[in-house]
């Protein structure tokens, strides 16, 4: 009645690793993991090479993996999200082989698909028992939900869940069952949980992010769509967090009760929910530990896989059902596509997570950031790269204004009804040029080092590298 297996070393052996295998994480610890640098150390130490590593994200904490790159252990990447010093190496063209940069719902649907195969999942659970039954509610590492693991938990060919908090079978509650799971490694730490918050998943405080939270919130407010049963996203950006600020007195006062918040909850959804704003929580991720609590705690905040959360393969999926999301940018050009991937210079500086998966589902799909940053235009004539498709974008929402998407004329007679200061997207762009000046287009030439995959499998979009 065990699957507990001494070492990871023996785990490997176990797993039949070797050579030109994938191997995937998920990022339920984000900056905090330690366990996919655990086990790559342990990878490379049997001298295995040519490995797919397919995580959900990747973080600073995660750049070991440039030894690996260089040494030849990794010489693939899957991943929907990327930041830090190996994605400026990966800008750079270490990486033999373009990074598959895919979406949240992306993910789960090429795994279903066969195109993202997947030999040996790593699950890092902050509670498990023998058996494998594990949940990211119980321990010490104590991340909240697991819902990027389940689809590798439910496609890999081999599942290993890696803990370091083993409790008597059978564990209760069981994110991920023990028959999806082959072996059990208990390990000194998986993580830090305070890893989990980052400068992105802060409430800010900054005027400019705080006036454009609060035009958000009025779009939100006269688009219609905010009465009883309204169902609500945000993205993990400062802005974006910070229009729930503005949204509940909006819901108080008009006494609307949502039917759900959804996705990475945070919180300030978790207040919404306590305060009878919203009846229940989707959540596939927790942003911070008030949302780590709440998943522990309430019957009413749910834990959801990514599949259910946002694949387009699903029998049904959770973001088909929003009214409104509020996504970020790093640019959007005047066709309303946006680019949450390369910065300015063309580093890679992120990824779709779940922007393009929700803009494609919702109702109301707004991008909220300011007119310029460090003097440079948000709004450009065609972005660096493609993440989410204009026409999925309803609404982007700046400090000196708000533009609407061409297709959407009601939307736009009820925001100019409401005083709201709409113009054109070309007008806006103008404006940030007033004050910055015509940028130089800096486009990356040398070789491609990512191919951004949209949710249905095509490729929408490359990343060169910089040098």
């Amino acid at each position: 009645m065990s699957k507990l297996i001494a070492s990871l070393k023996e785990t490997l052996q176990a797993c039949g690793l070797r050579d030109g295998m994938c191997v995937s994480f998920h990022h339920h610890l984000r900056n905090g993991d330690q366990t996919l640098n655990q086990v790559m150390a342990e990878v490379a130490a049997m001298g295995i090479k040519n490995l797919t590593v397919e995580a959900s994200s990747l973080f600073e904490t995660h750049s070991p993996l440039i030894g690996h790159i260089k040494d030849g252990v990794v010489t693939h990447i899957g991943t929907n999200y990327m930041a830090g010093s190996l994605a400026t190496a990966i800008s750079e063209g270490i990486l033999p082989g373009p990074v598959r940069f895919r979406s949240h719902g992306g993910r789960p649907a090429a795994m279903a698909r066969g195109t993202a195969k997947v030999d040996i999942a790593f699950i890092a659970a902050p509670a498990a028992d023998p058996m494998g039954n594990c949940n990211g509610t119980s321990g010490p590492a104590a991340c909240g939900s697991l819902g990027y693991a389940m689809p590798d938990a439910q496609h890999a060919d081999k599942v290993v869940v890696l803990t370091d908090h083993l409790m008597p079978y059978p564990l209760f509650p069981a994110s991920i069952p023990e028959d999806q799971v082959d072996y059990v490694v208990e390990l000194p730490s998986i993580g830090d949980p305070k890893g989990i918050v980052s400068g992105t998943t802060r409430m800010t405080r900054d005027p400019v992010a705080l006036t454009i939270a609060r035009y958000a919130a009025q779009v939100i407010a006269h688009s219609g769509l905010l009465k009883d049963g309204f169902s609500f996203q945000t993205g993990a950006g400062g802005a974006s967090l910070a229009v729930t600020q503005f949204l509940k007195p909006i819901m108080r006062e008009k006494q609307v009760k949502g039917s759900f918040g959804l996705g990475g909850i945070t919180g300030y959804l978790v207040e919404m929910l306590e305060e009878g704003l919203f009846e229940t929580l989707l959540d596939v991720q927790c942003f911070d530990l008030k949302a780590v609590e709440s998943i522990r705690q309430n019957p009413l905040h749910q834990e959801i896989s990514a599949t259910r959360y946002a694949s387009p393969l699903a029998k049904s999926a959770a973001v088909n059902a929003l009214d409104a999301v509020v996504l970020g940018a790093l640019e959007i050009d005047t066709g309303f596509n946006v680019n949450v991937h390369i910065d300015s210079n063309g580093i890679i500086a992120g990824g779709s997570g779940g922007h393009s998966d929700t803009a494609a589902g919702a109702k109301l799909a707004m991008v909220v950031a300011p007119l310029f940053r460090a003097r440079l235009p948000i709004i450009v004539d065609k972005v660096l790269c493609v993440t989410t498709p204009g026409d999925t974008v309803d609404v982007l929402i700046t400090q000196r204004g708000i533009a609407i998407n061409p297709k959407q004329e009601e939307l736009k007679d009820r925001l100019t009804k409401a005083g709201l200061p709409v113009f054109p997207i070309q007008k806006l762009k103008e404006m940030a040029e007033g004050y910055t000046g015509a940028p130089t287009p800096v486009k990356p030439q040398g070789k491609v080092v990512g191919e951004v995959e949209y949710r249905d499998g095509t490729v929408i979009d490359v990343i060169r590298a910089v040098k």
